[in-house]
């Protein structure tokens, strides 16, 4: 028998030294019964060193008991198959040494006998380089994910700053805007009171000059009606400069307000009988009903001055034999005072601008007046929780309207 086996032993290294692979044939027992010179190489064994032994020599320790029983199902069914496909192969040098395989087996049987052949190749290099690519993959990976962190924070940080530039411009534009707007309100400031201090001094100038000239007793009418005149040029002027005062303090944020309690006929009457010096010709107010029982908890210089202004607009832009109504509607926390008027309206496209400093509608530039009134009574009338609102048609009249609270705690 063993003669026999070496007598195929020698044909099977014939055929096999011609190949470059490592070739190891066993047989039914799993014993080695030839190596070509490539294999002997690859496993670390001399000439005829491997002949008779276990191919679990040839195996890692680990691995010799699945290998046992994969052998013998595979000799059963007979089939050339690549070992191992799915997972990683090791073989096991002469010196203990494990280094990565590929294996093929081919079955094939001889004069009864059957044997495997397996076609096995040393893959260390590929392993190596596979390794090696993989952490090259790797540290390729981190370094794409460090940069990729770097760009973000970057483009971050552009957008940061993208935004500050844009916010540092607005801030610029913001500024050049309020400039120019400042500068616009500078202008027509001193073209307001050029205009508006000129025409009173110069009829106050001219009163007191033609007073002078009406010495004989029999003219005192005469003295009385230019002294008139100067008393009202002057108030107006007095109310310009109360003016001026307001608008510093609000913007200062200097503006006190005093509440107290007092009538509301008190201030009612104040104001239609200094505002009655004004009436044109045929004009006449009409008096609120049913208000001297009615005490209020307010800023009283504030409401003299917030009715004073009303009615004499209302008086301003209105025609000669005209009605001015002033009505007082009390409620349970609020008060409501209207003045209406049958003059010349607002023009709908400028009623946005109505509270606006400095403003004047179109249809009232002729008529004196220095477009701050409305805009104070509204600041100071919202400090103290308080609101005006109006409604108008032009060539109809307008209806102005504050509410304000009774008490103020």
């Amino acid at each position: 028998m063993k003669v026999f086996e070496e007598k195929k032993g020698n044909i099977f290294k014939i055929l096999s030294e011609a190949i470059s692979e490592g070739i190891v044939i066993v047989n039914e027992r799993q014993e080695v019964v030839t190596s070509n010179e490539a294999a002997d190489r690859m496993f670390g064994y001399g000439p005829n060193e491997l002949l008779g032994e276990s191919i679990n020599l040839l195996i890692p320790r680990e691995y010799r008991h699945t290998h046992t029983q994969q052998v013998t199902h595979y000799l059963d069914k007979s089939a050339p198959r690549q070992m191992g496909h799915g997972r990683d192969l090791y073989g096991r040098r002469k010196d203990g040494t494990i280094f990565p395989v590929e294996a093929g087996l081919n079955p094939f049987e001889i004069e009864g006998s059957k044997y495997v052949m397996a076609l096995v190749t040393d893959i260390s290099v590929r392993k190596t380089h596979e390794k090696q690519i993989m952490e090259l993959n790797l540290l390729l990976e981190q370094k794409i994910d460090e940069r990729t962190t770097e760009l973000k924070q970057t483009i971050k940080e552009l957008k940061e700053e993208v935004l500050k530039r844009k916010e540092a411009e607005h801030k610029i534009m913001e500024s050049l805007r309020k400039e120019r707007e400042l500068n616009d309100l500078k202008t027509k400031f001193l073209s307001l009171v050029s205009h508006e201090f000129k025409t009173p001094l110069s009829g106050i100038l001219t009163s007191a000059m033609l007073v002078g000239k009406y010495t004989e007793t029999e003219q005192q009418d005469k003295r009385e009606k230019h002294l008139k005149t100067i008393q009202s040029k002057v108030k107006y002027l007095n109310n310009i400069l109360n003016d001026f005062l307001s608008i510093e303090r609000l913007e200062s944020g200097k503006a006190t307000y005093k509440f107290e309690t007092f009538p509301l006929s008190k201030v009612v009457n104040e104001v239609i009988y200094s505002a009655n010096m004004l009436l044109k010709e045929g004009q006449r107010i009409n008096y609120p009903q049913n208000v001297d029982e009615i005490q209020v908890n307010f800023d009283e210089k504030i409401l003299e001055l917030s009715l004073t202004n009303l009615i004499n607009n209302a008086i301003k832009y209105s025609p000669g034999h005209t009605v001015i109504d002033v009505e007082v509607i009390p409620k349970k926390d609020f008060l409501t005072i209207k003045i209406i008027d049958e003059g010349m309206g607002i023009p709908k496209k400028e009623q946005k601008y109505i509270f606006n400093r400095y403003f004047r509608a179109e249809n009232a530039l002729l008529d004196q007046g220095t477009g701050i009134g409305l805009n104070i009574v509204k600041s100071h009338l919202e400090s103290l929780g308080g609101t005006i609102t109006f409604e108008s048609e032009e060539g109809v009249g307008s209806t102005f309207t504050i509410t304000f609270p009774l008490k103020n705690i």
